[in-house]
């Protein structure tokens, strides 16, 4: 019954859609779902000389024998989904709960019309907190309500439970990060909804005693986009790194790893293991290395996040690519 949550342990950005879609390849799951919220985060995905920056779809879609689902806690713009599916040829491969919430017009003009939102949060204007609002007060389309979408939907649930308990590998994909958290993040300068890995199980209709891991994807050093408390941040002075987020392009501000947040974060989320990813901020020459060759600061960092959090790091990101992993399990 193998199922592992691949996670954000940040503000996003962490590197998940690389780690998602290295799983994706190396462990062959017979189903990748994707959970959290819709199309408002992006997933970046170098695989084969291509770049892939993806917004519903599971971010291991390369893997072409897995079946792609997206659960019912997840939004949905039907827009975007679709737009996806043509684009990388998943017309009879990628499914939807029946049940997700469709995104709809009227909720990204409400997004985009609050000051607060716009202004003070900064919200991506994807249309998630209205849309979520409306969920709540039992107003808002689901996908198997939807003409465009009903060949898509299914009941995801019962497809990847059946799944688990014929004992076949699930992997669940979490969007945004723990520090967005609407629940455990910078409140309010959060998404709208949780991001930890008890909510994407539950987006998908998985329940906690069916999950054997969960992957927390760390940077090196974090960053956000917008508004919002960022401990140790750093100016740009002090850092030459120059990042832009997928969705929104804004520029990404930059800061110094934070282990006592890193311990919070593998806590509630309940990690078994960790991905770093960026490690070539702290090594520039690590591509390529075994960990044994990686330089005295990256092994030592490396050893004081295990020491802290007391889970071991499994997957060191040394690259852009989806191969440049060095895998510890290996």
């Amino acid at each position: 019954m193998p199922c592992t949550i691949i996670s954000g342990g940040q503000w996003g950005d962490e590197g998940k859609g690389k780690i998602a879609s290295y799983l994706a390849l190396r462990d062959q799951p017979n189903i990748l779902c994707r959970a959290g919220l819709g199309p408002g985060a992006g997933h970046t995905v170098e695989h084969n000389g291509n770049t892939y920056k993806l917004r519903q779809i599971p971010s291991g879609f390369m893997n072409c024998d897995a079946k792609l689902l997206i659960g019912a806690g997840a939004l949905i713009n039907p827009e975007v989904l679709l737009g996806e599916v043509e684009k990388y040829s998943l017309n009879g491969r990628l499914r939807v709960d029946g049940r997700a919430t469709v995104i709809e017009q009227k909720h990204i003009e409400q997004d985009t019309q609050q000051d607060h939102l716009t202004k003070v949060i900064q919200s991506t204007g994807s249309g998630h907190g209205p849309c979520l609002m409306d969920r709540a007060l039992r107003t808002a389309k689901m996908v198997a309500q939807v003409d465009a979408l009903q060949p898509l939907a299914i009941d995801v649930a019962t497809e990847v439970n059946a799944a688990l308990e014929r004992d076949l590998c699930v992997h669940i994909e979490g969007t945004n990060g723990f520090q967005l958290s609407v629940l455990y993040g910078t409140y309010p300068y959060t998404v709208s909804k949780d991001s930890t890995a008890s909510t994407f199980a539950a987006d998908v209709g998985v329940g906690p005693t069916r999950i054997n891991d969960v992957v927390l994807v760390f940077k090196t050093f974090p960053t956000r986009v917008g508004h919002g408390p960022f401990p140790h941040e750093l100016n740009d002075n002090e850092h030459n790194i120059q990042e832009f987020g997928t969705v929104t392009g804004r520029k990404r501000r930059v800061g110094r790893f934070d282990m006592d947040a890193a311990l919070q974060a593998a806590r509630i989320n309940s990690a078994t293991q960790i991905a770093l990813c960026f490690m070539d901020r702290i090594d520039p020459d690590c591509t390529g290395k075994t960990f044994e060759q990686l330089n005295r600061e990256a092994r030592s960092f490396i050893d004081q996040l295990e020491s802290i959090t007391n889970i071991p790091v499994t997957l060191i990101g040394t690259g852009p690519k989806t191969t440049d992993i060095i895998d510890r399990t290996q």
